[in-house]
């Protein structure tokens, strides 16, 4: 098949390439370089820098490739960068999102896979979250990804786009050899943030440590990243089977506190962390932890790299080698 794949020179989307490629795929990925890094794209690949809002770039990449199917990682991904400037959320992942989907529509693209989020749910009612729990989100990021996923829905069924928004719960993790993970800038995740607090034997900021849970801090369901690019491809052999429009949460069904994962940081890396207890971020929710049974029955995913050892040993791994 040939493939686009946008944001491919960021952390989950250069994975995907990478294994697409593996596969046997043709890629072309699509970055607009902002926040990625050209250095993460496999060279195997075809590489074209543009944002999803210019149009005519977009026009020109449509003209030159006929592809069978596009994997939409391209947005900003921080619930607290959002609370501060929800435009550019609905202007780049909304937006942009719309100018995707519109080309996909015009030059019939068979197959959309979308890099949603757990964010859609804001605080559940009730755990495990299902795929048809109430959507209320507390953050602008998880209110652009639920809009996408409206738009998908609609494209579906007026313009029969084929689509499977992917509800990532807290991708993390690297290369089970340490070549290649996760480099965000800004950075927002609690085990970068932390693994780096503890290479550079720095204070690490915790926020928030009142919320409803066991331990009072936020209790999260991690994805290592090498099981989150599977499930994209379950996802499109999927829809290449049955067609049709799909919503798929992709965890483990098991969560873990901030201060469990610290403490497998410190266990890990055999390195202390002096912590610095701060406020609670807004729009944080108090809990998420997915229900895999959907994505386990009709996809068949198991996950093989998400307990919570596998991904801290795999994170230290890529930060020390690339401190």
């Amino acid at each position: 098949m040939k493939i686009l794949v946008t944001g491919g020179a960021g952390y989950i989307g250069s994975f995907m390439t990478k294994r697409l490629l593996e596969r046997g795929d043709s890629v072309v990925v699509l970055d607009s370089l902002e926040r990625g890094h050209k250095e993460a794209i496999d060279p195997k690949a075809e590489f074209m820098q543009a944002n999803l809002w210019e149009w005519d770039k977009l026009e020109s990449i449509f003209q030159k490739h006929s592809f069978d199917a596009i994997m939409h990682f391209a947005g900003y991904i921080s619930m607290e960068e959002s609370m501060r400037d929800p435009r550019i959320y609905f202007y780049n992942n909304t937006g942009g999102s719309l100018e995707l989907m519109e080309h996909a529509r015009k030059t019939h693209v068979k197959f959309f896979i979308f890099s949603s989020s757990a964010g859609v749910y804001g605080n559940p009612t009730k755990l495990p979250i299902t795929e048809d729990h109430p959507k209320n989100p507390t953050n602008p990021y998880g209110e652009s990804k639920l809009m996408v996923e409206k738009m998908l829905s609609w494209y579906q069924k007026i313009y029969g786009l084929n689509f499977a928004a992917l509800r990532y719960f807290n991708a993390a993790g690297a290369a089970l050899d340490g070549t290649r993970g996760e480099d965000h800038d800004p950075e927002s995740h609690i085990i970068p943030l932390a693994i780096r607090a503890a290479l550079g034997d720095k204070e690490f900021n915790l926020y928030g440590t009142d919320y409803e849970t066991a331990d009072g801090t936020c209790v999260r369901d991690y994805i290592h990243v090498l099981d989150l690019v599977e499930a994209h491809v379950l996802a499109l052999e999927k829809l290449g089977k049955d067609g049709g429009g799909f919503a798929y949460n992709v965890g483990t069904g098991k969560g873990y506190s901030n201060k469990e994962v610290l403490e497998m940081i410190k266990k890990v890396s055999g390195r202390e962390l002096k912590v610095i207890e701060r406020p609670r971020r807004p729009g944080d929710a108090n809990e998420l932890v997915a229900d895999v049974s959907k994505i386990k029955e009709e996809l068949g995913f198991i996950p093989k790299y998400s307990d919570l050892k596998t991904i801290t040993e795999t994170a230290w791994k890529w930060h020390k080698r690339s401190s």
